[in-house]
């Protein structure tokens, strides 16, 4: 697919369902028909996909030029002190990519890792060496062609995840792309993220240590996120004038950086309809 900026939803809204469907099979079809071309399918509880439906879903999305991504299982830590659970961190990572390859997906989402009650800073150092472990594995079993891992920015402030903790382990590898949550971002500045420039610095520090390639063609999620001081509560949806942040100073240096993300909307419910709220905001601005 070219590279081109794309705007989908995050699994499908409660609407895709009044409306009488009932299968992720039928999304990349609603998606293109309400004027969309992304799509988000979520492991997050587990791999409960047979094969079989995960290449319809993929071929669905072919066919309808919608561009898939994968969210990958909320279990993964790479900071567990526990080798044996870093190995089933590994695994669902490796079958992650398995699922990219059968479904024809790009970007594979990921969250790396929490702190526990581990300090900061041993934290990074187990998840920087287990990250290099899982790329061995990643080699190993040639699944490195079969889409980007994508690295996400988190919410909360024990877990592993700043924007600059996110793109210098993108530093690693070429199949390591970010994924920027602007939404968990806002959580982690408390409500931070206002004016072009805040996102600009993102940006910027994305070009400066991963150049034009992985940045422009970042993958990112936006929703807008209640938080406290722990960091996020809850998704939103984009009628929420407390929390934020807004989409329009990011359009604006989405369009003058010239970016080509895939834009995946997380709001509660309503992600297909937020999302094209998202792509009217970007046209417009």
């Amino acid at each position: 697919m070219e590279e081109m900026i794309r705007f989908g939803p995050s699994g499908n809204s409660k609407i895709f369902y009044d409306s009488g469907f009932k299968h992720s099979i039928d999304a990349p079809r609603w998606c293109r028909e309400h004027n969309l071309d992304a799509y988000e399918y979520s492991f997050g509880r587990g791999f409960t996909l047979s094969s079989d439906t995960a290449k319809k879903i993929g071929d669905a999305a072919k066919e309808n030029n919608i561009l898939l991504s994968l969210h990958a299982p909320y279990y993964i830590n790479f900071a567990n002190e526990s080798d044996e659970m870093a190995e089933k961190s590994f695994e669902y990572v490796r079958k992650g990519m398995e699922y990219c390859s059968i479904m024809s997906a790009k970007d594979y989402v990921v969250h790396l890792a929490s702190c526990g009650k581990l300090p900061r800073k041993d934290a990074l150092y187990l998840t920087d060496k287990r990250l290099d472990k899982c790329l061995d594995i990643i080699y190993n079993n040639r699944l490195n062609d079969a889409g980007f891992i994508c690295p996400e920015t988190m919410g909360k402030y024990l877990q592993i995840g700043t924007y600059e903790e996110v793109i210098n382990f993108c530093t690693k590898d070429k199949i390591l792309i970010p994924t920027f949550d602007f939404g968990h971002i806002n959580c982690i500045m408390q409500g931070g993220l206002k004016t072009t420039d805040d996102f600009k610095k993102i940006f910027d520090y994305s070009f400066e240590k991963l150049g034009e390639y992985k940045t422009k063609n970042c993958h990112i999620h936006f929703s807008k996120i209640e938080y406290t001081q722990k960091g996020e509560v809850k998704h939103l949806n984009l009628d929420d004038n407390i929390y934020g942040p807004e989409f329009e100073p990011l359009a604006k240096v989405i369009k003058e950086y010239s970016l080509t993300p895939t834009i995946i909307c997380e709001s509660k419910e309503r992600m297909m309809e937020d999302a094209l709220v998202l792509k009217e905001i970007y046209v417009n601005c």
